[in-house]
């Protein structure tokens, strides 16, 4: 699956309207700082269309980006077809449009805790009230152990019937023998916060989670491989 384009088409701020859309939405979010920005652009193969910054908290309001997408697609017949030639059908490709929105991160320390109620307020009313979001990618720092902010966020989408996909950042600042570890580490402590959620006879085994890196690139092709699988299965 490719990205063909993608554009910034609408910015929503504490006091705005939201939109509703009739193509599907999936959603960005993490702390402040945790390489949210980064992780778009490398996903586009952008070099600054999301604003990245050293600064915490520079996100401030909910931007919509809209993204076409190229995605495989064979001819159902070609499932008929002996397993000789099966090699020399030809795939063709369907453009998609997807809704890729970027969330002000959590936790910025220097955020007045007015301002920062009120983001959560404009955040929580955009999970609870937009009729297109289908996912949530939820990013937390590889090299730390889920914050009581990243936990308690975790909880929210839970609640409200998201299961976050989750992204861990910067593995490229991780040592290998620290990588798998850290990885393993923040899988287990949000499973367990899941099935204390669920607090029934289903219990979750693992949760699925993407390690990533914008510097190398590591984790970028699951992610378009979970963006492809969505706008084909999910339905708005």
């Amino acid at each position: 699956m490719n990205i063909n384009s993608v554009e910034l088409e609408t910015v929503c701020g504490i006091t705005s309207d939201l939109p509703q859309h009739e193509i599907l939405e999936v959603a960005f979010w993490g702390r402040s700082n945790v390489g949210k920005s980064s992780l778009l652009n490398s996903v586009w193969n952008r070099k600054n269309l999301a604003r990245t910054s050293s600064e915490p908290g520079k996100t401030q309001t909910i931007n919509y980006y809209k993204a076409v997408l190229s995605t495989e697609i064979t001819d159902e017949s070609s499932n008929q077809i002996s397993d000789e030639t099966q090699d020399q059908v030809k795939p063709t490709h369907d453009l998609r449009d997807l809704y890729m929105v970027d969330l002000p991160g959590y936790g910025y320390a220097k955020t007045s805790r007015e301002t920062a109620n009120k983001w959560m307020g404009m955040i929580r009313r955009y999970l609870e009230t937009s009729q297109a979001l289908r996912v949530v990618f939820l990013l937390i720092d590889s090299r730390h152990d889920p914050t009581e902010k990243d936990i308690e966020q975790f909880r929210l989408l839970f609640g409200l019937g998201f299961n976050p996909l989750i992204v861990t950042t910067k593995v490229d600042k991780l040592k290998k023998n620290e990588k798998a570890k850290h990885i393993a580490a923040i899988r287990r402590k949000l499973t367990n916060e899941a099935n204390k959620i669920i607090n029934g006879d289903e219990t979750i085994d693992e949760l699925p989670v993407i390690g990533f890196s914008a510097s190398t690139g590591e984790g970028r092709d699951e992610i378009l491989e979970y963006l492809d699988y969505f706008v084909k299965n999910l339905e708005v």
